[in-house]
């Protein structure tokens, strides 16, 4: 049930002036769309529960922990009664070309967003600076900032914010600029006007469904995470099934196929965020480089990234997959059996993996 404001302090008017002073201020930190909306969210509520039911979130335990406090902001932050939702464009100037990198299999490929510097930190710097503003104009109030950081709906709050509609493939769509960007929100408990929620576009088109290496968007705007990319290579901290390893090909962080696939996409903006520029020590590296880095290096050369939270031995894990399913190369046997001895056993079991791939490949029976 969403609560009731109490009586502002603020009236109509200085209410819907300070909402415009919020969207005007998010453009200019550098947000790329701003929307706000209530905190009323039972039919999304609805659709978590069936898809927690069915225990598709695989191992990300934190999506049930929180009780219902995901789907309802004002348990969350005691007296929430808006969200301000902001969107931060993440592109390169080049992602319609990342996917030629698919094709490349002795190259490593990482989601784009994980390129640049850890989004969770530009975005809350920025989302408190936007607190900074409001407060400086009205004086104190209630807020909290979220950037990917809690038990948050963050697409579902974006789309009734009108920031985008949630797709088939479970991103957030918007017709002008496509899916390659960031969300964050700003709780508080400011009775502003809210906006129109998005309408969805995806007519009758499924490219995402149908390009998906694992089948893991098993219906119309539901994945199951425990077949999707992105959670097996950063979620899951176990073995990768066997059934999905061949069907990784070269992606060791993430995956942007359902991405690449939609026809929204083909407007993508290039960010104008300096932070998001990839790190060319990341980009499109030798698998056979990446993977001969020690603990030590993986940890300087992703600092201040997304990717160091996974951890080397996901890394490692991740990348012997990947070398498994490269084309023959005698020189990949030898440098995954290099390797063996001095990796831990949940690697090791990845890299025999590999290593028989590799080889039955050789004798011509894969």
């Amino acid at each position: 049930m969403t609560p009731t404001p109490a009586p502002s302090k603020h009236n109509a008017q200085q209410l819907y002036d300070l909402t415009q002073q919020i969207k005007t201020w998010g453009k200019t930190l550098g947000f790329d769309a701003v929307g706000i909306t209530d905190v009323e969210l039972s039919e999304h509520e609805d659709h978590l529960n069936r898809w927690l039911a069915k225990g598709m979130h695989g191992e990300m335990e934190y999506m049930h922990k929180h009780g219902s406090k995901r789907s309802h902001p004002e348990l969350l932050v005691q007296g929430t009664l808006r969200v301000i939702s902001v969107r931060l464009d993440y592109a390169c100037a080049d992602i319609d070309q990342a996917e030629n990198v698919l094709q490349q299999d002795q190259v490593g490929y990482i989601s784009r967003y994980a390129l640049g510097r850890d989004y969770h930190k530009v975005l809350r710097k920025k989302l408190n600076r936007l607190a900074e503003k409001i407060s400086n104009e009205i004086g104190s109030f209630g807020y909290r900032v979220f950037t990917d950081s809690a038990p948050v709906l963050e697409k579902a709050l974006a789309e009734k914010s009108g920031i985008g509609w949630i797709g088939k493939h479970s991103n957030l769509l918007d017709s002008k600029t496509g899916s390659w960007f960031f969300l964050g929100e700003l709780y508080v408990d400011l009775p502003l006007p809210i906006d129109t929620p998005a309408s969805n576009h995806c007519g009758s088109c499924q490219r995402c469904i149908d390009i998906c290496p694992t089948q893991a968007i098993v219906a119309p705007y539901c994945v199951d995470a425990r077949r999707c990319i992105s959670y097996l290579t950063i979620e899951l901290k176990g073995p990768i099934p066997v059934e999905f390893r061949a069907p990784m090909g070269n992606r060791i962080y993430g995956c942007d196929d359902c991405q690449f696939a939609c026809p929204w996409n083909k407007f993508a903006e290039t960010t104008k965020e300096p932070d998001f520029t990839p790190r060319q020590h990341l980009t499109d590296q030798k698998l056979s480089g990446l993977f001969g880095w020690t603990e030590q290096q993986f940890l300087d050369n992703t600092e201040g990234t997304a990717i160091r939270r996974i951890g080397y031995t996901s890394w490692l894990r991740n990348i012997a997959v990947a070398l498994g399913n490269a084309e023959y190369d005698q020189a990949i046997i030898d440098l995954l059996a290099q390797r063996r001895p001095t990796v831990p056993k949940l690697v090791q079991q990845h890299i025999d993996w590999a290593i028989h791939q590799q080889t039955a490949r050789s004798n011509g029976t894969n």
